[in-house]
């Protein structure tokens, strides 16, 4: 039996970051083999993972991640049993992880695809090895969720509570990119429910129209007068109606999203807008 120093025992805490008597014991099960202690490790986090299967992940919060040039983001759902593990240290550090390694591999279909692929920060193990490694240390179960990865130019924003978030594609040449993730930002708080008026149910539109015809008929003015009244008030309804590129841009209320866009180089394409654990 080899001898197990403190010293070593020290070693393996800064790796796994676990206890120091869950540390001595995983190296005198391996007989000082550092690296078979650190499978032993992961083997009692797979058994923690799987007390816990059957528990409720209500918590947690959502991770984003772009490239500078606003030519890709990602958008990663991590779900946990209880909101200060959602706060974590541990939870954060994997959930960018996750965010970084979607943004940069091949993408992935679903969490669990995403579990297969390497750890952005350490490529010697996987994504999943780092999960059980880290439920070691927080004894709880923790899931990774919905995953998202868009081509841009594209801006990502998540909420300051993390539970809501939203990624907004744009099309253009612009080079003022956080006007990107401001929108994101809109999305999230204004909750638009399409991107264009155009794409609004057209048998509502057409009844509003022609309301708002009749309507501004009656007061007489010209023809060419009544167009642009009923114009502008159409432009209030595609609002009123969930129309992104008609709201009133959240950070300056002076223009409307396609506005503010139009000033940047950008034209609206699509968003998707998510809401922690709903579909």
């Amino acid at each position: 039996m080899a001898e197990i120093t403190a010293e070593a025992v020290r070693a393996l805490r800064a790796k796994t970051d676990l206890p120091l008597m869950d540390c001595k014991r995983a190296l005198t099960e391996a007989n000082g083999d550092e690296n078979l202690a650190i499978d032993i490790l992961r083997k009692q986090g797979l058994k923690v993972a799987g007390k816990r299967a059957d528990n409720a992940t209500n918590e947690g919060r959502f991770f984003v991640a772009a490239k500078a040039d606003g030519s890709e983001a990602a958008l990663v759902e991590m779900l946990c049993e209880s909101a200060p593990v959602a706060k974590s240290d541990d939870f954060l550090n994997f959930g960018n992880a996750c965010a970084q390694q979607v943004l940069n591999g091949p993408g992935a279909e679903n969490g669990e695809a995403l579990l297969t692929q390497p750890n952005p920060a350490q490529t010697s193990q996987t994504l999943g090895d780092l999960l059980l490694d880290v439920i070691n240390r927080i004894r709880e179960k923790i899931v990774v969720g919905r995953v998202w990865k868009v081509t841009g130019p594209v801006g990502g924003y998540v909420h300051h509570d993390g539970k809501t978030a939203a990624l907004f594609q744009a099309s253009g040449s612009g080079t003022k990119l956080d006007i990107l993730k401001d929108v994101a930002m809109h999305i999230t708080a204004m909750r638009p429910s399409v991107t264009l008026s155009s794409e609004l149910d057209t048998s509502i539109v057409a009844v509003e129209k022609n309301r708002l015809i009749e309507e501004a008929a009656a007061s007489g003015k010209p023809a060419n007068i009544i167009e642009k009244m009923v114009e502008g008030r159409m432009k209030v309804f595609y609002a009123e109606k969930g129309s992104l590129a008609d709201q009133l841009f959240a950070k300056d209320d002076t223009k409307t999203v396609a506005k503010a866009l139009a000033e940047a180089g950008f034209t609206a394409v699509g968003f998707k807008r998510v809401v922690l654990g709903q579909a």
